[in-house]
């Protein structure tokens, strides 16, 4: 016989709490509206009056205290389906130090904060990597067995839509084989990254403002411009995931096993970073390989040539650092036949690269290019940038070409 407490009553509107059989063998509970004229003939009319009743909806994360009624409303997190107990769990830090290498401690500390604190806000985590087996989406499907219902997957149209209802409230948005092309979608999604509100929109109903919560995992094929950013991000940590060495067809299964020894440890490990900053992590303590490369990929091709210019002066003359004016620039790029003009120039030395002139004019060497084609250097007066080699290096990678 069907029980009281598999119905609720929210506001004026009435729900059953099924649990919805999936492809795993698994169920997720959910919500599915349902007619007071419905419970009537199902159940008789002394039956909706023992129905429990709320006074709206809320959704408050928690793991280690959940409550499903806060102060006469009903949350729509989901607690978790597994319960802490202690265990092995070899084959889920191999999975984290594979995932994320050199980082892992980084890796589970981002791991710990999402069990822990669901609420801090985090960076956008990119899995890149251009080979197959990686493993990328494996560790989704692992992350969807840990936080079940509060982690949901969408495509690139699904996050370009106006309609947000179906993740607007969920602690792990996942977009798999992303590819953000338009800067309106970068930008979206990292406001989104930071922000503690959002506006949920369903079709058919009015825009609402909610608490927003959510993190970011994307993951791409496409190491070079999967998304669109700039040398001034700091929101994104790329991570360039290897492939497996070797492929186990049921290494999911074994993560999942696991899982509540994972919890349990997650749960009394000591973290191994501070909170810095608003999203907790650095932007040195994220800063990869992998990220510099989706930056450069990013750059405009005067850009990409000034840097190169650069770099072959400094690697043609042996220098750690050169003195450059943007008209000196106008100059020798003319001669590569990049078209540019004074204010980009300006424009990339001072706002893309952050660099400050000279306050007055002073003496310098100007980088002159040869008629033959030769790099070298002449006395020169004005009010220069100075840009080092570590600069390009940490900004363009090994080359800036």
């Amino acid at each position: 016989m069907m029980k009281k407490q598999n119905y609720i009553r929210v506001g004026t509107n009435y729900y059953k709490l099924v649990r919805l059989p999936t492809i795993s063998g698994d169920f997720n509970e959910i919500l599915v509206p349902w007619s007071i004229e419905t419970l009537r003939n199902d159940h008789g009319k002394a039956f909706i009056g023992k129905i429990k009743k709320y006074d709206g909806f809320t959704c408050i994360p928690s793991h280690l205290d959940f409550k499903q009624e806060i102060f006469g409303f009903y949350n729509t997190y989901a607690p978790l389906p597994h319960i802490p107990a202690k265990g092995p769990i070899d084959h889920s830090l191999r999975f984290v130090k594979h995932i994320f290498g050199q980082q892992w401690e980084l890796g589970l500390d981002y791991l710990q904060l999402l069990y822990l604190k669901p609420i801090q806000v985090l960076p956008i985590l990119c899995l890149v990597s251009k080979e197959r087996v990686t493993g990328k989406t494996t560790f989704l499907k692992w992350l969807k067995a840990i936080f079940d219902n509060n982690l949901t997957y969408l495509t690139n149209d699904n996050f370009s839509s106006q309609f947000n209802a179906d993740w607007a409230n969920k602690l792990l948005i996942c977009i798999d084989e992303v590819l953000f092309n338009r800067e309106e979608l970068t930008e979206r999604i990292k406001y989104l990254s930071t922000t503690d509100f959002n506006k949920l929109e369903a079709k058919g109903k009015d825009k609402r403002e909610v608490e927003f919560f959510g993190k970011f995992i994307l993951c791409s094929n496409n190491e070079d411009n999967f998304i669109k950013i700039d040398s001034a991000e700091t929101r994104f940590w790329v991570l360039k995931v290897p492939s497996l060495t070797k492929e186990e067809t049921n290494f999911l299964e074994l993560l999942r096993d696991e899982i509540p020894a994972f919890l349990e440890f997650l749960k009394h490990r000591k973290l191994s970073t501070s909170h810095k900053t608003r999203m907790w992590f650095s932007p040195e303590q994220i800063r990869t390989t992998a990220l510099v490369n989706l930056v450069r990929h990013n750059r405009n091709r005067v850009e990409k040539e000034l840097a190169s210019l650069l770099w072959n002066v400094m690697d043609t003359l042996d220098l750690e650092e050169v003195d450059v004016c943007p008209l000196d620039a106008l100059h020798a790029l003319n001669r590569t036949r990049v078209k540019t003009d004074l204010t980009q120039l300006r424009q990339i030395l001072k706002k893309d690269w952050g660099l400050s002139n000279q306050a007055n004019s002073l003496s310098y060497k100007r980088i002159m290019v040869w008629q033959e084609g030769g790099l070298g250097l002449t006395d020169a007066r004005g009010r220069y940038y100075t840009i080092k080699r570590s600069f390009l290096l940490s900004h363009f990678g090994e080359d800036p070409k």
